[in-house]
């Protein structure tokens, strides 16, 4: 499960910001999960945070480093050339941040109960710095300490790690050790590079729904059918259930049965686009709860209407759907999702995260326990009135009036 992400000099996140799903101490929680550590000590982790906050403040961007610390993980070593330096996204409007590095660091625990904490630091045209620590008996154990601006770039404390030597000799400046180390299946580097390549799934509105589209249909052609199908027919979408052909040419086509006062299988194309993004989160999101994985999905709201999205919240809440214990970390402009319709709380003030930009244009990035919401407060109420924050700074009106004053003045230049 993942704990905490630490992440500076990334896109919008200038100074160092971190999102965590660990239930706070002075927190009782029912949403919490428990989960035992190697140490024999207890931790309750949320299964899933929000993050809420005005357009262009950086909720995606938190989204977005994540992806970036799974990709350095998967690919520096295999398909970042030697000649091509280190690809990122620094924070681009301070002059200064291009020479500084950029900062990545995720805390989780495998399925045997032992924390690690890896992270690591991305110049321009190398690997600056990159750690590996383990608490199996609750005591931080050093196993990777490279930094290379020493003389000897790599030191392994406690020489746990085999085959160091080689590795620290054949590791490229702009490679993360524990990519090459994963490309040989190194017997102990190997479990912790499977837990990035097995988590931190993309689900992003834009790009990407044709490929999610198109997994859901192989989902359907496999043992998610039913599940699939139930889940499409409780939308109340009016679909009943599916059909899925193959072509001469062995391309397969999928349609959504729709019940009226004839059965009725609608050509793909003619699906509305709220059908079509609730059918291309289906495959994702089912492949996560069954595996365990934390999934990331970008505007939860975007195209579902706001009871899809809160059904997707209960989802992952619901220890009998979501045995495995997969996370979901989401963004949304929508403040319902943070109450139910009957007055009660959908989320925890733990699990609501929120953004704003300073006077940089640096994104914050802050719990909403930060500000002390009451036991009874009404969170989407004070969240829409700004008493925590992370809302467009915008008077009742405001555009409107500045509309009409500007036609007012182009009417008199012309």
């Amino acid at each position: 499960m993942l704990l905490r992400f630490r992440v500076a000099n990334v896109l919008s996140l200038r100074d160092e910001q971190e999102l965590s799903f660990v239930v706070p101490s002075n927190l009782e929680s029912g949403a919490g999960r428990t989960v035992k550590l190697s140490d024999g000590k207890q931790i309750e982790v949320y299964p899933l945070v929000g993050i809420f906050g005005a357009n262009a403040s950086g909720k995606s961007n938190v989204l977005t480093a994540l992806m970036h610390l799974r990709t350095a993980v998967l690919d520096s070593y295999a398909q970042w050339t030697s000649h091509q330096g280190v690809p990122r996204e620094e924070f681009a409007l301070d002059a200064k941040a291009s020479a500084e590095s950029s900062f990545y660091e995720a805390d989780f625990v495998l399925d045997d109960g032992v924390r690690w904490t890896y992270g690591f630091e991305l110049g321009p045209d190398r690997v600056e710095a990159e750690w590996l620590h383990s608490y199996p008996r609750g005591r931080r154990q050093e196993w990777l300490d490279r930094d290379a601006s020493r003389e000897k770039e790599f030191h392994f404390p406690g020489e746990r790690i085999q085959d160091r030597a080689r590795l620290a000799r054949t590791t490229r400046p702009n490679a993360l050790l524990l990519s090459h180390a994963a490309t040989d299946n190194h017997p102990q580097l190997s479990p912790i590079y499977r837990w990035f390549h097995d988590n931190l799934w993309p689900v992003f509105p834009e790009g990407d729904r044709e490929d999610r589209e198109r997994f859901t249909i192989q989902q359907l052609q496999g043992p998610h059918r039913e599940r699939i199908e139930e889940l499409l027919r409780v939308a109340d979408l009016g679909i009943t259930g599916t059909r899925v052909d193959r072509r001469a040419d062995g391309s397969t086509v999928v349609g959504l049965v729709h019940a009226g006062r004839e059965v009725t299988t609608l050509d793909w194309q003619r699906e509305s686009f709220g059908t079509r993004s609730w059918f291309a989160l289906l495959g994702p999101m089912l492949l996560a709860l069954d595996t365990g994985a934390v999934l990331l999905v970008d505007e939860l709201d975007a195209s579902l209407h706001p009871r899809f999205a809160a059904e997707v919240v209960r989802l992952f809440h619901d220890r009998h759907a979501n045995p495995r214990g997969a996370q979901l970390v989401f963004t949304s402009h929508d403040p319902s999702l943070l109450a139910t319709p009957s007055g009660g709380r959908l989320l925890d003030p733990g699990q609501v995260w929120l953004t704003e930009k300073d006077e940089h244009g640096a994104t914050e990035l802050y719990p909403l326990t930060a500000a002390e919401p009451g036991e009874a407060e009404n969170l989407t109420t004070s969240y829409l009135a700004g008493a925590f924050g992370a809302v467009p700074g915008v008077i009742e009106g405001q555009i409107g009036r500045r509309l009409v004053a500007v036609r007012e003045t182009e009417a008199e230049l012309t």
